[in-house]
């Protein structure tokens, strides 16, 4: 499963708006919190969003 970045965007958005006090800027946290709520089996692209919401979460904190 491959997506590009957009799509990357628009689920990692989508999450943050659904649960945002589920997340943080601590990327392993994000990382298994991504996996359970989300039916991605990349490991590459739960990653990729993993990494997309901790920067957005570390740019909100800011």
């Amino acid at each position: 499963m491959t997506l590009d970045s957009e799509e990357i965007i628009d689920i990692g958005e989508t999450l943050i708006q659904r649960h945002p006090d589920r997340f943080t800027d601590d990327f392993e946290e994000n990382k298994h919190r991504v996996a359970n709520l989300t039916e991605v089996e990349s490991r590459r692209v739960r990653n990729r969003i993993s990494g997309y919401i901790t920067r957005q979460m570390k740019e909100q904190s800011n």
